[in-house]
């Protein structure tokens, strides 16, 4: 089942335990506004070439809309309709004001040099600065893109409107950017980690976690759970698998995966067969890569008493209602990643007051923030008895669709 199916299949649900009236029930899945651009840049041998530049705007009726952009070949525009929605839902859950928006440009950023990528950012920049802003919509990085290409959107879009730093987040620190931004996504997932724990009288130290995927969200989750005294058994990233039953050393191992591009070959750990590592023995699981990886093919060999959703859409469906017979307790990943969607809102806060904030502060409102979310999201598993995947979505569904109605959406 592909992401816009499964986010519709979770929001439809959602929307039925909430009893919404059928008419704001469509009024909330269409998106508010689709754009799509021409960017054609000159290269850097003289010749032109052309993208698909585009923004899917999905609701604004709790806030100015949020989402990352994304520099990949494979730009599907349902994929992006579906991480648009699941932006509105996640925001709304996280509690901070924002709607949901995506976007993205269908190019290889691999395959062009760091001028190339800036000519092409400006360029899209050019075609879409008059529908963002600081109180419209506020990009952020993604797949493919990072601090610099926040940078270069920011100083375009300034050509037009004047210095706002607060046009987009996730900049560099020197321009705007909040501190402890890098590692929000990761410390989140701790921060989720615990409170899913606690609610089960454990804490972090003393079980035996498994992280697939050993990027951003993955090292900094990693790094964090063994300091508080958690043990990694097992890592993947592209490159291969690792596994120590003893624990794996995350400090000495975030070094290698520097300095040799990805987890293999780390001699700390015995390799093992990447598709393998979904299924290692562990108590939490906490895939951090890619969507779709947990299906029907795997879901029955799985041996984690809980999963941590750092990824986006990491569950199936099918493999959602495998594990819940099998009393697998599963954080959905419109709770347990959005610290990083948490911190870019207090790095817009901080940019609006021009008043910057220390690391300690925002690590500090991050835990009140994803502490208090997973409060309300079992509140709602109380109030509609359901797991707590619907837990989230009803929370999400519910706020989007009372500012909805307060705002007048029939007028």
């Amino acid at each position: 089942m592909n992401a816009l199916a499964a986010t519709n299949r979770n929001f439809k649900l959602a929307s039925r335990l909430l009893g919404l009236d059928s008419k704001l029930e469509k009024s909330l899945l269409i998106p508010f506004r689709e754009i799509k651009v021409e960017c054609t840049i000159p290269k850097d041998d003289g010749t032109l070439a052309s993208f698909v530049g585009f923004r899917v705007q999905h609701d604004n009726a709790r806030g100015p809309m949020k989402g990352g952009i994304r520099y990949h070949p494979e730009v599907d525009p349902d994929e992006v309709n579906a991480l648009a929605q699941l932006m509105t839902w996640k925001t709304a859950v996280a509690n901070i004001p924002y709607g949901g928006a995506k976007g993205g440009i269908g190019c290889d950023p691999g395959q062009l040099s760091l001028s190339e990528l800036e000519r092409l950012t400006r360029v899209f920049t050019q075609k879409i600065h008059d529908l963002i802003g600081v109180s419209t919509d506020v990009p952020a990085p993604d797949m493919g893109t990072n601090a610099q290409t926040m940078a270069w959107i920011l100083d375009e879009y300034a050509k037009f409107h004047g210095y706002s730093p607060a046009v987009v987040t996730g900049k560099p620190i020197d321009l705007g950017g909040s501190l402890g931004r890098e590692a929000a996504t990761g410390r989140g997932v701790l921060f989720a980690t615990e409170a899913l724990l606690n609610e089960h009288g454990k804490s972090i130290a003393g079980q035996r976690f498994v992280v697939q995927g050993f990027g951003n969200v993955g090292s900094w989750a990693a790094q964090l759970i063994s300091e508080n005294g958690g043990k990694v058994v097992a890592v993947s990233d592209i490159s291969g698998a690792i596994k120590n039953g003893k624990g794996i050393d995350i400090p000495s191992l975030l070094k290698h995966s520097v300095a040799n591009r990805g987890v293999k070959g780390f001699s700390g750990a015995d390799p093992i067969d990447p598709n393998s590592i979904l299924v290692e023995d562990c108590d939490v699981l906490i895939p951090a890569a890619l969507g779709g990886v947990i299906n029907r093919e795997n879901a029955n060999e799985i041996k984690a008493k809980f999963i941590v959703e750092a990824a986006n859409h990491p569950t199936d469906p099918e493999a959602d209602e495998i594990l819940s017979k099998k009393g697998v307790t599963i954080l959905p990943d419109i709770y347990a990643n959005s610290g990083g969607a948490t911190v870019s809102y207090f790095e817009w806060v901080q940019n609006i007051q021009g008043f910057m904030w220390d690391e300690e502060k925002v690590n500090n409102e991050l835990r009140t923030y994803m502490t208090n979310g997973f409060k309300d999201v079992k509140e709602m598993c109380r109030t509609h008895n359901c797991d707590l995947r619907m837990g989230a979505f009803t929370l999400g569904v519910n706020r989007v669709a009372r500012a909805t109605v307060l705002r007048g959406w029939e007028a």
